[in-house]
Order: structure tokens, then C-alpha cells, then sequence
């Protein structure tokens, strides 16, 4: 089960950057639920990412110290889904869902601060355990809401 949920159900074991394919399935998914259920769900999935996520990776790699194996994608869901909070939580207190800029714009800020690691993301990908591998993503998560928020505020007060 454990490596079922590290794998976000196999997606991880996707050929060429399963990063990517793991952030690409939880935009989808994520953004759908946010959509057609309420962002009330997405913020639900986001905790169990998050709390599956600990217990999977703790489990996982309990006995590879230092690995942080590329098909462990659960750190990239929960990353994304936090990303995805910022502009659901902003649309859903105008009584709407997020509109393709906003959920475009926090995978595009994801993949950046997952892959370039800056500050507070590089810190917890450099402690080499399973805890580490879990914190990066959710700081590239929340840097990544903040950036897609901010760009949404440079479009709408400036270009608009």
C-alpha cells in the first residue's frame, strides 16, 4: 500500500520526469475537484497527500537512507495541491472556480521552485531523508502559491 500511495498509483513509474507526470496528475485532478465538487475537497485531498505522503515516504525509504527515488511522486501531488490552494481559495471567496490561468500558473511556479530548489526548498531536499523529501515539495508548493497569487496581482493592477 505504501508504495501504491508513493507512486500517486503508478504514475511515478511513467517513463521520462515523473515529477512532471506526478504534478501534471495532480493539476487534473486537482483542479477538478476543486471545479465540479468545491475547493473544501481539494483542500481534504491536500491534508491526506500530505499525511500519506509522511507515511509512505517514511515507509518506502526506510532502508535507503539518502535516496530519494524518482518514482516516489506523493511529494509532488501534495506540493501541487498546496500550489493549487492559493488561487481556489482566492476564486472561491468571489463564489467561483478557478478559471485555466491560476491552475496553469502554480504548476508552472511548482515545477520551477521543485526543480531549481531555491532557499527553503534546496534546505529540506539537502537533509537526505524521508521527512526532507517531503518538505521540499510542500515549500515549492506554498513559494509557488505565493508566486502565482503575486502574478496574478501584477496582471489584474497592471496589465489590466
Amino acid at each position: 500500500m505504501s508504495n501504491l500511495i508513493a507512486t500517486f498509483f503508478g504514475v511515478g513509474r511513467l517513463p521520462f520526469a515523473p515529477g512532471t507526470w506526478g504534478s501534471l496528475a495532480a493539476l487534473i485532478i486537482g483542479w477538478a475537484a476543486e471545479r465540479y465538487v468545491g475547493v473544501w475537497l481539494l483542500i481534504v485531498l491536500t491534508g491526506l497527500a500530505i499525511l500519506a505522503g509522511f507515511w509512505s515516504c517514511n515507509r518506502e525509504l526506510s532502508d535507503k537512507p539518502g535516496e530519494d527515488p524518482s518514482e516516489i511522486v506523493i511529494d509532488e501531488v501534495a506540493g501541487m495541491w498546496i500550489a493549487l490552494l492559493f488561487p481556489a481559495i482566492a476564486f472561491a471567496m468571489r463564489d467561483m472556480s478557478m478559471v485555466w490561468p491560476g491552475p496553469v500558473a502554480a504548476f508552472l511556479f511548482f515545477r520551477l521552485f521543485d526543480i531549481r530548489k531555491p532557499w527553503l526548498v534546496g534546505r529540506a531536499d539537502r537533509r537526505h531523508d524521508p521527512i526532507g523529501v517531503m518538505l521540499d515539495d510542500i515549500w515549492a508548493g506554498i513559494f509557488a502559491g505565493f508566486a502565482t497569487m503575486a502574478a496574478a496581482a501584477l496582471y489584474h493592477m497592471v496589465l489590466i
